[in-house]
């Protein structure tokens, strides 16, 4: 008897033998190339996949990691990418919470871990970055040069995905986002050239990569401005529940009258079950030694419960950073972004941000192991005067307003919870956006552009949709990319 296939089946075979006849990247790769490469279960995939911030992103199994030692090495990668319909994945931190981004079911990942040159030119005041490094090595490399670079405010962030989302530092407010601060991008593109992006070369990429992400290449090195550093002054300060109101007033106040560009901070709070955590942490920096008496009154004055501020290393302040990341746990992160209130606002205002974020946290309190957050980030005008001055960005934020930048984290155990905390997360970022639009319509919140923040953007937000700069940033993209290989072929956000 004669058996006839189903369209699916047909189809389904077919894809196979087309997949066949095109070949493997991992296979290719091992059979062309000297690239170091790793299948499951070699420890050192295990390891890779367990060096997320998220347990979600490091369940999903690359059918190899591939280790490129330099911008050559990535070309050969991408020419063998080109002759075949492999999905693939390029991690530098393994920072980024959205499955996809920097993680792959299936296809090869191509980790930047080898890539970690850390290379000071201080007779030109640069630094050449390797996107393999995470931010504390970037600052163990510069250890008693008396330079920095403009990075993560956490040790353990990544170098790649921070500067290509903008990167907020702590030095922001005197220097303006990260990725005002490229010199020059290495990169290597769709067709595995290999260009040097800067003001000079290729303009149009160079202002596309500060703050468009993945879209047009692989980073290879950052050459980074270096700026003189000494000891900063730094730690938390730590506060009850009970003073949500004089800190929500505080965060608002250091916005608009901000005293000393010196200053940064992040005000958190977190929400677990059981009210076993049910507090407020900021983190605080200033870039000397001491701050001048008063740049913090607004939130002292309160009386924090515990206060660990000392004078520091600046790298030494990162790393003792790293305590806020929550190992062993699935992240969703998300954000928003609204212009900051008047005084007589404020309350009002913010305090129905941080209601909704606390109602939506107390529905999802059932869920094993879960703990929420919020995180306050001041975005005053100075920095968005900085960040022009120093060439701008796709994020082109003006210095109409004062703005604030929300990120909101959970944090949970059991992949089993997913679609639970996937609703919970569009709620927030949805219902922050919600309120922002009514309180701008009622008059109580300025007009203004307001982009989001790619670095604490949820894989669901329309991070392009939300740039003024889109039509630039698709131009370039065609021009770059014309075949679509980084828009279909890898994760990230797409126009």
């Amino acid at each position: 008897m004669r058996r006839t296939l189903s369209p699916l089946a047909v189809f389904t075979l077919l894809s196979s033998l087309f997949q066949d006849a095109l070949g493997d990247t991992c296979e290719s790769i091992a059979a062309t190339t000297g690239i170091d490469i790793k299948k499951s279960p070699a420890l050192q995939y295990t390891q890779e996949q367990q060096n997320y911030w998220s347990t979600g992103c490091g369940a999903l199994k690359p059918s190899c990691q591939l280790y490129p030692t330099t911008a050559q090495e990535v070309a050969a990668i991408v020419r063998v990418l080109n002759e075949n319909n492999d999905t693939f994945a390029v991690k530098s931190g393994g920072h980024n919470a959205n499955q996809g981004f920097a993680s792959i079911q299936g296809g090869p990942l191509i980790s930047t871990k080898e890539l970690n040159e850390v290379i000071l030119d201080k007779s030109a005041m640069t630094v050449r970055v390797g996107p393999g490094n995470d931010w504390q090595d970037v600052h163990d490399a510069l250890e008693g040069t008396g330079t920095t670079v403009v990075g993560g405010r956490i040790g353990e962030v990544g170098v790649g995905g921070y500067v290509l989302g903008g990167g907020l530092s702590f030095l922001s407010t005197q220097y303006g986002w990260a990725a005002n601060n490229i010199v020059e991008y290495e990169v290597v593109l769709a067709n595995a050239s290999i260009v040097t992006a800067s003001k000079d070369s290729h303009p149009d990429l160079y202002q596309a990569l500060k703050g468009g992400g993945n879209a047009y290449g692989i980073v290879t090195s950052y050459t980074m401005v270096a700026h003189p550093q000494g000891q900063v002054w730094g730690g938390n300060l730590v506060f009850s529940a009970d003073k949500t109101t004089q800190l929500l007033a505080a965060v608002r106040n250091f916005t608009e009258f901000y005293p000393d560009e010196k200053a940064a901070i992040i005000m958190t709070a977190q929400l677990s079950a059981f009210g076993a955590i049910d507090m407020w942490i900021m983190f605080l920096l200033y870039d000397g030694p001491t701050p001048p008496v008063g740049v913090f009154d607004y939130f002292t004055s309160i009386g924090p419960s515990i206060n660990n501020c000392k004078t520091r290393d600046y790298g030494e302040l990162l790393k003792y950073n790293n305590f806020g990341v929550l190992k062993g746990s699935i992240y969703t992160i998300t954000t928003e972004t609204l212009p900051l209130p008047s005084a007589d606002d404020g309350a009002e205002v913010l305090g129905a941000i941080q209601d909704h974020w606390r109602n939506t946290t107390e529905g999802v309190l059932g869920v094993t192991g879960v703990i929420g957050s919020i995180a306050w980030q001041p975005i005053p005008k100075v920095l968005t005067r900085k960040a022009r001055e120093r060439g701008g960005d796709m994020i082109d934020l003006d210095d109409s307003v004062d703005r604030i930048i929300l990120e909101f984290n959970y944090s949970y155990w059991l992949g089993l919870d997913d679609e639970k905390m996937d609703v919970a997360t569009q709620e927030l970022y949805k219902g922050t956006k919600d309120i922002v639009t009514q309180y701008t319509e009622a008059g109580k919140l300025s007009q203004a552009y307001l982009p989001l923040f790619a670095n604490d953007g949820y894989h669901r937000q329309d991070y392009f949709n939300r740039l003024r700069t889109t039509d630039f940033a698709r131009t370039v993209r065609d021009q770059y990319d014309p075949s679509g290989f980084f828009a279909g072929r890898t994760g990230g956000f797409k126009m």
